[in-house]
């Protein structure tokens, strides 16, 4: 009879085929939008998926659905074995850009150095001390991606109230399958300790992580924690909040607007945008 953790990782295999068939479809779609556009002389943009998330999956990249992209609930599932792809280090193109900032280059010496980033929201600023030693790859590509002016005006598209408690953020497609066109490797997965008899951990209130669809498909979504929450420990902490948990848990108080039935997004109530992110 196959073992639990057998079991978990033929789900998390299944859900990440499932995936990636989405991700081959979508971009099918996007060739044949381009082949439309040169036949017939109109500019269509297309804007398509290497996305994160999986709640805190990313759809694309999702778990970024953060999956935790959909649910981080079903993220529990997430496998830790090591897959080709989640075996590589630094940055690896991956999908269409839903904003094209390029690749970066990682350099150690200036992604040891601490900052804090400050992310200015409609609602109120939420700073956060980036975990630089812990995780260099992802505070380095966040630093990045604010640089780039990445994260100036998306809207953040999912709200979790229930089992886990989290605001997905990052993908200016607002879509949850949006990513940067890049992905890279999972980092600090052992911050909260060594997974319990359910494969959870608890990851604390003010944590920043990385959503995702998988091992090493870390890209540009992420989520906030604004209240102690049971996770595989599949996605990557990689700050703390210091200001403005309470503007996050204000905007988990008023719940959520209507699901969108196209992407099974749940947004908050009340719109929630990210206007740019300063690093100091």
């Amino acid at each position: 009879m196959a073992s639990t953790k057998d079991r978990q990782r033929a789900l998390e295999r299944a859900r990440y085929e499932r995936v990636q068939a989405k991700i081959a479809k979508q971009n099918a779609a996007a060739r044949r939008n381009r082949r439309i556009a040169i036949v017939t002389a109109i500019a269509i943009v297309v804007v398509g998926g290497g996305a994160t998330a999986a709640i805190l999956a990313t759809s694309s990249n999702s778990p970024t659905k953060p999956v935790a992209q959909s649910s981080a609930s079903a993220s529990a599932a997430a496998s830790a074995t090591p897959s080709s792809t989640a075996e590589k280090t630094g940055y690896t193109k991956s999908g269409t850009a839903s904003k094209d900032v390029g690749v970066p280059i990682f350099n150690a010496v200036q992604a040891a150095k601490p900052y804090t980033a400050t992310i200015h929201t409609n609602r109120g600023d939420i700073v956060f001390t980036a975990l630089t030693t812990k995780a260099p790859y992802t505070t380095f590509s966040f630093q990045y991606l604010a640089g780039k002016n990445y994260f100036n005006n998306t809207d953040c598209h999912r709200l979790v109230t229930s089992g886990i408690f989290v605001l997905q953020c990052g993908d200016p497609t607002g879509t949850g399958s949006g990513g940067p066109g890049y992905q890279f490797q999972d980092e600090n997965l052992n911050y909260f300790g060594a997974a319990g008899a359910n494969g959870q951990v608890t990851y604390k209130a003010g944590t920043v992580a990385m959503a995702n669809s998988g091992p090493g498909t870390n890209g540009s979504q992420f989520f906030l924690v604004y209240k102690d929450s049971p996770l595989a420990p599949a996605y990557t902490p990689f700050g703390t909040i210091t200001k403005g948990l309470d503007i996050v848990q204000a905007i988990a108080a008023q719940g959520n607007g209507p699901t969108d039935q196209n992407t099974q997004n749940t947004p908050p109530k009340e719109k929630v945008t990210i206007q740019s992110v300063s690093i100091s």
